[in-house]
């Protein structure tokens, strides 16, 4: 007996995105190791940055989306709502990290190409192309906004109280007009790579070959 070509693909796809999503997590935590031992060993710190946190919780969202590949279930609407906006927020990251403040941090080189650059086209490109994921409505667009809200929330109060944030164009003293132009240019950058995330997720798809 021999097995279905499609559901073969799927199944080593699916694989893949379990390993992607171990290997990032172990970049994530090898990046911390070396924060530990140049003496700065600060939890919240480290994942106070939104590329080690947004990189962690989607590295988890696609083991389990993987994982449910692997076990022939399909991706329920919520998890691929959490997949769609961890790929949103990656393009924030990537294109404010490389547009902006490229070649910044202590971490190696080949951990921020892998955080700002092949990781999130790896999980944009993995996105827009599964066959295994329900379409998500645009109704549901704004979902994208409360994760990334919270963070500004968290580092803009951490900012005024103990003077700690991940970004320079965050910094308290450079005076309310700045921080919100930069807030809301985020939000609206973040906008619009939703709208691109969801776009590309919405394209028809080819039906399985046989």
């Amino acid at each position: 007996m021999t097995s279905h070509p499609a559901g073969s693909r799927r199944r080593v796809r699916s694989v893949a995105r379990v390993v992607a999503g171990v290997g990032v997590l172990g970049v994530v935590l090898f990046a911390y190791v070396l924060r530990i031992a140049a003496d700065d060993p600060n939890f919240f710190d480290f994942f106070g940055y939104f590329t080690n946190q947004t990189s962690s919780l989607t590295a988890l969202v696609l083991i389990a989306v993987g994982a449910r590949g692997a076990a022939d279930r399909t991706v329920p609407v919520g998890l691929a709502l959490a997949w769609a906006i961890g790929a949103a927020c990656l393009i924030v990251v990537a294109v404010v990290y490389n547009g902006l403040v490229p070649g910044t941090g202590s971490a190696p080189p080949w951990v921020s190409a892998v955080l700002h650059l092949v990781f999130p086209l790896l999980v944009v490109v993995d996105f827009a192309t599964a066959p295994d994921r329900p379409r998500l409505a645009w109704r549901h667009l704004w979902w994208v906004l409360p994760y990334p809200a919270a963070w500004v929330a968290v580092v803009l109060a951490r900012g005024a109280t103990d003077g700690w944030v991940p970004y320079g164009f965050l910094l308290p003293e450079r005076g309310l007009a700045s921080l919100v132009l930069h807030v809301v240019g985020i939000l609206a950058l973040l906008l619009l790579a939703a709208t691109v995330v969801w776009a590309l997720g919405r394209r028809p798809r080819r039906a399985p070959s046989s």
